[in-house]
Protein backbone atom coordinates (compact mmCIF):
# COMPACT_ATOMS: atom_id res chain seq x y z
CA UNK A 1 0.00 0.00 0.00
CA UNK A 2 1.16 3.27 -0.67
CA UNK A 3 3.00 4.92 2.48
CA UNK A 4 0.80 8.11 1.87
CA UNK A 5 -2.09 6.31 1.39
CA UNK A 6 -1.21 4.24 4.82
CA UNK A 7 -0.65 7.13 6.66
CA UNK A 8 -3.94 9.43 5.45
CA UNK A 9 -6.01 5.95 6.78
CA UNK A 10 -4.34 5.78 9.65
CA UNK A 11 -4.87 9.66 10.57
CA UNK A 12 -8.70 9.14 9.52
CA UNK A 13 -8.55 6.04 12.40
CA UNK A 14 -7.31 8.24 14.31
CA UNK A 15 -10.27 10.84 13.97
CA UNK A 16 -13.09 8.65 13.86
CA UNK A 17 -11.93 6.81 16.97
CA UNK A 18 -11.50 10.31 18.51
CA UNK A 19 -14.80 11.09 17.68
CA UNK A 20 -16.36 8.00 19.02
CA UNK A 21 -14.67 8.14 21.94
CA UNK A 22 -16.22 11.20 22.90
CA UNK A 23 -19.69 11.40 21.43
CA UNK A 24 -22.98 11.77 22.61
CA UNK A 25 -26.73 12.09 21.44
CA UNK A 26 -29.46 13.72 22.85
CA UNK A 27 -33.08 12.78 22.02
CA UNK A 28 -36.28 14.89 22.53
CA UNK A 29 -38.36 12.02 23.75
CA UNK A 30 -37.68 9.34 26.25
CA UNK A 31 -36.90 5.97 24.75
CA UNK A 32 -34.40 7.39 22.54
CA UNK A 33 -37.92 8.96 20.79
CA UNK A 34 -37.81 11.90 18.76
CA UNK A 35 -35.64 14.77 17.19
CA UNK A 36 -31.70 14.16 18.31
CA UNK A 37 -28.80 15.65 18.82
CA UNK A 38 -25.26 14.11 18.15
CA UNK A 39 -22.05 15.87 19.34
CA UNK A 40 -18.47 14.62 19.74
CA UNK A 41 -17.39 18.27 21.11
CA UNK A 42 -18.38 20.55 23.77
CA UNK A 43 -21.84 22.28 24.00
CA UNK A 44 -21.76 25.58 25.59
CA UNK A 45 -25.63 26.34 25.21
CA UNK A 46 -27.76 24.10 23.49
CA UNK A 47 -30.08 26.92 22.73
CA UNK A 48 -27.36 28.09 19.82
CA UNK A 49 -28.85 24.55 18.53
CA UNK A 50 -31.85 24.97 19.30
CA UNK A 51 -32.10 22.30 21.71
CA UNK A 52 -32.05 23.98 25.21
CA UNK A 53 -34.08 22.59 27.70
CA UNK A 54 -35.36 19.55 25.02
CA UNK A 55 -33.04 16.50 26.06
CA UNK A 56 -35.38 13.39 27.88
CA UNK A 57 -32.86 10.60 26.97
CA UNK A 58 -29.52 10.37 25.73
CA UNK A 59 -26.88 7.57 24.38
CA UNK A 60 -23.48 8.33 26.03
CA UNK A 61 -20.36 6.54 23.97
CA UNK A 62 -17.23 5.61 26.09
CA UNK A 63 -15.88 8.53 27.66
CA UNK A 64 -18.40 10.21 30.66
CA UNK A 65 -19.96 13.29 29.94
CA UNK A 66 -21.07 16.24 32.47
CA UNK A 67 -24.80 17.40 31.55
CA UNK A 68 -25.51 20.76 33.31
CA UNK A 69 -28.64 22.64 34.03
CA UNK A 70 -27.47 26.19 32.98
CA UNK A 71 -25.27 27.41 30.03
CA UNK A 72 -21.45 27.21 30.08
CA UNK A 73 -21.64 24.15 32.84
CA UNK A 74 -23.24 26.02 35.40
CA UNK A 75 -25.75 25.13 37.74
CA UNK A 76 -26.40 21.67 38.79
CA UNK A 77 -24.48 19.08 36.92
CA UNK A 78 -24.28 15.62 36.88
CA UNK A 79 -21.94 13.13 35.32
CA UNK A 80 -23.00 10.55 32.36
CA UNK A 81 -21.45 6.96 32.03
CA UNK A 82 -21.23 4.98 29.21
CA UNK A 83 -24.54 3.42 28.42
CA UNK A 84 -28.02 4.61 27.77
CA UNK A 85 -30.29 6.62 29.53
CA UNK A 86 -34.05 6.08 28.41
CA UNK A 87 -34.88 8.48 30.73
CA UNK A 88 -33.53 12.01 32.27
CA UNK A 89 -36.75 12.19 34.65
CA UNK A 90 -35.21 10.11 37.55
CA UNK A 91 -32.20 12.34 37.63
CA UNK A 92 -34.39 15.85 37.57
CA UNK A 93 -32.72 16.72 34.40
CA UNK A 94 -36.05 15.63 31.79
CA UNK A 95 -36.01 18.74 29.52
CA UNK A 96 -33.45 20.80 31.69
CA UNK A 97 -30.36 19.98 29.81
CA UNK A 98 -28.66 23.45 28.61
CA UNK A 99 -24.83 22.46 28.38
CA UNK A 100 -22.85 19.53 27.90
CA UNK A 101 -18.83 18.54 27.50
CA UNK A 102 -16.77 15.48 27.30
CA UNK A 103 -15.13 14.31 30.85
CA UNK A 104 -11.33 13.49 29.96
CA UNK A 105 -9.51 10.21 30.60
CA UNK A 106 -7.41 11.48 33.29
CA UNK A 107 -10.19 14.23 35.29
CA UNK A 108 -10.94 13.39 38.74
CA UNK A 109 -14.50 12.67 39.45
CA UNK A 110 -16.17 12.62 42.87
CA UNK A 111 -17.77 9.39 42.85
CA UNK A 112 -21.30 11.24 44.19
CA UNK A 113 -21.34 13.30 40.55
CA UNK A 114 -21.97 10.05 38.48
CA UNK A 115 -25.69 9.23 37.88
CA UNK A 116 -26.21 5.44 38.42
CA UNK A 117 -26.42 3.75 35.38
CA UNK A 118 -30.35 3.02 35.02
CA UNK A 119 -31.37 -0.59 34.73
CA UNK A 120 -34.09 -0.70 31.97
CA UNK A 121 -35.68 -4.06 30.77
CA UNK A 122 -35.50 -3.04 27.34
CA UNK A 123 -31.75 -2.12 26.98
CA UNK A 124 -30.69 -5.03 30.19
CA UNK A 125 -32.97 -8.38 28.36
CA UNK A 126 -31.55 -11.49 28.48
CA UNK A 127 -29.69 -12.22 25.36
CA UNK A 128 -30.23 -16.00 25.58
CA UNK A 129 -26.34 -16.72 25.13
CA UNK A 130 -25.27 -15.31 28.45
CA UNK A 131 -24.53 -16.89 31.41
CA UNK A 132 -26.52 -15.06 34.43
CA UNK A 133 -25.40 -14.50 37.57
CA UNK A 134 -26.48 -13.40 41.29
CA UNK A 135 -25.15 -10.61 42.38
CA UNK A 136 -25.30 -9.05 45.92
CA UNK A 137 -26.68 -6.22 46.84
CA UNK A 138 -24.58 -4.56 49.42
CA UNK A 139 -26.46 -0.21 49.91
CA UNK A 140 -29.58 0.70 49.06
CA UNK A 141 -30.99 3.96 48.92
CA UNK A 142 -34.06 5.36 47.76
CA UNK A 143 -33.75 8.47 46.30
CA UNK A 144 -36.85 11.15 46.21
CA UNK A 145 -37.78 13.96 44.10
CA UNK A 146 -36.99 17.35 44.45
CA UNK A 147 -38.63 19.70 46.82
CA UNK A 148 -42.47 20.59 46.56
CA UNK A 149 -43.46 24.13 46.69
CA UNK A 150 -46.65 24.01 48.37
CA UNK A 151 -48.28 27.66 49.04
CA UNK A 152 -52.04 28.45 50.91
CA UNK A 153 -53.87 31.38 51.73
CA UNK A 154 -54.18 32.92 55.19
CA UNK A 155 -56.65 35.73 56.58
CA UNK A 156 -54.34 38.32 58.36
CA UNK A 157 -55.96 40.54 60.59
CA UNK A 158 -54.61 44.22 59.87
CA UNK A 159 -55.40 46.60 62.93
CA UNK A 160 -55.02 50.60 61.93
CA UNK A 161 -54.86 53.37 64.10
CA UNK A 162 -58.07 55.97 63.56
CA UNK A 163 -57.87 57.95 66.49
CA UNK A 164 -54.65 60.34 64.66
CA UNK A 165 -55.67 63.17 62.57
CA UNK A 166 -56.90 62.45 58.81
CA UNK A 167 -53.51 64.84 57.05
CA UNK A 168 -55.09 64.22 53.88
CA UNK A 169 -59.09 65.51 54.88
CA UNK A 170 -57.25 68.43 56.99
CA UNK A 171 -55.15 69.50 53.93
CA UNK A 172 -58.71 69.23 51.58
CA UNK A 173 -60.32 71.41 54.59
CA UNK A 174 -57.54 74.31 54.88
CA UNK A 175 -58.17 74.50 50.92
CA UNK A 176 -62.27 74.63 51.18
CA UNK A 177 -62.08 76.83 54.43
CA UNK A 178 -59.73 79.52 53.23
CA UNK A 179 -61.79 79.73 49.88
CA UNK A 180 -65.16 80.38 51.97
CA UNK A 181 -63.11 82.72 54.18
CA UNK A 182 -62.24 84.91 51.93
CA UNK A 183 -65.38 85.79 50.77
CA UNK A 184 -66.08 87.21 53.99
CA UNK A 185 -65.30 91.16 54.19
CA UNK A 186 -62.73 93.19 52.09
CA UNK A 187 -59.39 94.56 52.57
CA UNK A 188 -57.27 93.36 55.93
CA UNK A 189 -60.78 91.96 57.29
CA UNK A 190 -60.72 89.96 53.93
CA UNK A 191 -57.13 88.27 55.08
CA UNK A 192 -58.04 87.81 58.36
CA UNK A 193 -61.13 85.74 57.43
CA UNK A 194 -59.39 83.76 54.87
CA UNK A 195 -56.81 83.01 57.27
CA UNK A 196 -59.19 82.33 59.95
CA UNK A 197 -61.18 80.39 56.99
CA UNK A 198 -58.03 77.92 56.37
CA UNK A 199 -58.09 77.09 60.31
CA UNK A 200 -61.42 76.50 60.57
CA UNK A 201 -60.91 74.49 57.88
CA UNK A 202 -58.30 72.50 58.77
CA UNK A 203 -59.95 71.62 61.92
CA UNK A 204 -63.12 70.15 60.15
CA UNK A 205 -60.96 68.02 57.39
CA UNK A 206 -59.04 66.66 60.11
CA UNK A 207 -62.19 64.85 61.61
CA UNK A 208 -63.34 63.78 58.36
CA UNK A 209 -63.20 59.50 58.38
CA UNK A 210 -62.73 59.20 62.55
CA UNK A 211 -64.89 56.63 63.46
CA UNK A 212 -65.20 57.32 67.16
CA UNK A 213 -61.60 57.30 67.84
CA UNK A 214 -59.74 53.99 68.77
CA UNK A 215 -58.32 51.55 66.34
CA UNK A 216 -59.93 50.11 63.55
CA UNK A 217 -59.68 46.53 62.65
CA UNK A 218 -59.93 44.85 58.95
CA UNK A 219 -58.86 40.83 57.17
CA UNK A 220 -56.98 40.48 54.41
CA UNK A 221 -55.81 37.42 52.61
CA UNK A 222 -52.29 36.78 52.46
CA UNK A 223 -50.76 33.89 50.53
CA UNK A 224 -47.77 32.16 52.22
CA UNK A 225 -45.72 29.58 50.40
CA UNK A 226 -42.83 27.17 51.53
CA UNK A 227 -40.92 23.88 50.33
CA UNK A 228 -41.44 20.68 51.73
CA UNK A 229 -39.45 17.48 51.20
CA UNK A 230 -41.11 15.05 48.97
CA UNK A 231 -43.70 12.40 50.56
CA UNK A 232 -44.48 10.71 47.10
CA UNK A 233 -42.45 7.10 46.32
CA UNK A 234 -39.30 7.52 45.39
CA UNK A 235 -38.23 8.51 41.76
CA UNK A 236 -35.42 5.68 41.23
CA UNK A 237 -33.48 3.34 43.78
CA UNK A 238 -29.65 4.02 44.04
CA UNK A 239 -27.79 0.29 44.46
CA UNK A 240 -24.69 -0.68 44.73
CA UNK A 241 -23.90 -4.80 44.48
CA UNK A 242 -20.86 -6.70 44.38
CA UNK A 243 -19.68 -8.50 41.54
CA UNK A 244 -16.61 -11.03 41.72
CA UNK A 245 -14.96 -8.51 43.82
CA UNK A 246 -15.53 -5.67 42.42
CA UNK A 247 -18.04 -3.12 43.07
CA UNK A 248 -21.33 -1.81 40.99
CA UNK A 249 -23.39 1.22 41.26
CA UNK A 250 -26.75 1.29 39.36
CA UNK A 251 -30.05 2.93 39.62
CA UNK A 252 -33.75 0.77 39.52
CA UNK A 253 -37.34 1.64 39.40
CA UNK A 254 -38.08 -0.59 41.78
CA UNK A 255 -36.62 -1.74 44.85
CA UNK A 256 -34.24 -5.25 44.30
CA UNK A 257 -34.21 -8.19 46.39
CA UNK A 258 -30.63 -8.90 48.42
CA UNK A 259 -29.22 -10.17 44.59
CA UNK A 260 -29.46 -8.86 41.42
CA UNK A 261 -29.08 -10.41 38.14
CA UNK A 262 -25.67 -9.90 36.31
CA UNK A 263 -24.32 -10.99 32.86
CA UNK A 264 -20.69 -12.39 32.91
CA UNK A 265 -19.17 -9.17 32.86
CA UNK A 266 -21.41 -7.54 35.48
CA UNK A 267 -23.60 -5.85 33.60
CA UNK A 268 -27.30 -5.56 34.90
CA UNK A 269 -29.91 -8.12 33.15
CA UNK A 270 -33.67 -8.59 33.07
CA UNK A 271 -34.58 -11.90 34.62
CA UNK A 272 -35.51 -14.61 31.90
CA UNK A 273 -39.07 -14.19 30.26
Amino acid sequence: MNPLLRNTLALIGVALATQAAGQVTFYEHEGFAGRSFTTNEPVRNFERYGFNNRASSVVVSRNPWEVCEDARFTGRCVVLRRGNYPSLAAMSLNDRVSSARVVGRNSRIEESRYAPVPVVTEDYRWRGNERLYEAKVTSLRAVLGPPERRCWIEHQQIVEDSSGANVPGAIAGAVIGGILGHQVGGGRGNDIATAGGAVAGAAVGANVGRSGGGQQVRTQEVERCASVPNDGPPDYWDVTYDFQGQEHRVQMSARPGATITVNQRGEPRAPRP
